[in-house]
């Protein structure tokens, strides 16, 4: 990580704010803003018939859609039809991948939404679609702990360090829960990877305007920062369309009853992983599930 950090919890929640010289511009989490070495992400709107130019330069970059539909032309390929999931609660999302050195543009064929992340790289790989029926989908966790996954770039794709995951908790359920942790890397003796050192952004969306949901970030005395002498233990409140960063620490979250909580993780570090270790002093809390929750999955 770049210089040690004091994280207060105004600097981990991170929600739209105006840009005058970017309208479509409607969150951006960048290394200088939080802090860290890897992930940019920005959340953008097109109205049917507008564009968006971009080039990678030396960075790999995938675009999720939100909403909406795209047609994206690149030098490295032309996809014409991206997207068409009125809201994420419709079903996953596509998920476009790119390697550095690509230039592209990207057209609205419907109005909508969409992410586009990017981490830098010294490795080449080819570009790659995976759309909506390509994507692994599971429910995790049991009980009030129950949450569907969508793996939209899991560990394993063809690429250097970007993990994309959607997950979806239902109204008043836990989820990243027990705690867990992916700040430090750890091999074992027999070769696994039992954790990761990886950054992640968590961009959230409700299936009503004015949900919510709680976040606490805290570190424990293995973490970097901990040991730095600038530990974290923050509770942030994200609402529709903010994002929570976790430079480190464990990160549980609950949503608010009555309201179903979305949120795209973004990830990257020390490897194309989700290794993690759980606070072991909640990790029982796995063996003890009673049954799933039957609102799951959501389609």
């Amino acid at each position: 990580m770049t210089e040690p950090r004091h994280y207060t919890a105004d600097m981990l929640l991170v929600c739209p704010t105006p840009a005058p010289d970017d309208p479509n511009l409607i969150l951006q989490v960048t290394p200088q803003s939080a802090g860290w070495d890897y992930i940019t992400l920005q959340v953008r709107k097109l109205a049917r018939g507008q564009q968006w130019s971009f080039a990678t330069g030396e960075n790999e970059l995938a675009i999720v859609d939100l909403s909406g539909k795209y047609a994206i032309r690149s030098s490295r390929g032309n996809w014409p039809e991206i997207g068409g999931r009125p809201h994420v609660f419709a079903g996953a999302g596509h998920v476009l991948y790119l390697p550095r050195h690509t230039e592209f543009l990207v057209e609205a064929v419907e109005s909508g939404e969409f992410a586009v992340t990017w981490v830098p790289t010294d490795e080449d790989h080819a570009p790659f679609l995976t759309r909506p029926a390509q994507v692994p989908t599971s429910v995790r966790g049991g009980d009030n702990v129950s949450r569907q996954i969508n793996d939209l770039l899991p560990p394993g794709s063809p690429v250097h360090r970007l993990v994309l995951v959607e997950v979806y908790t239902p109204s008043g359920n836990w989820s990243s829960y027990p705690p867990h942790k992916h700040d430090v890397h750890i091999v074992g003796e027999d070769g696994r990877l039992v954790e990761a050192d990886l950054e992640e952004v968590y961009f959230y969306k409700f299936d009503k305007p004015e949900g919510y949901a709680y976040q606490r970030i805290y570190t424990d005395e293995h973490s970097p920062l901990h040991q730095a002498g600038c530990p974290i233990d923050a509770v942030v409140r994200p609402e529709n369309n903010c994002a929570v960063l976790v430079p480190e620490g464990y990160h549980p979250v609950v949503g608010a009853p009555g309201y179903t909580t979305y949120y795209l993780n973004v990830l990257a570090g020390s490897a194309q992983s989700l290794a993690n270790q759980d606070d072991p002093r909640y990790t029982w809390v796995k063996e003890n599930y009673a049954g799933r929750d039957t609102r799951l999955p959501l389609y």
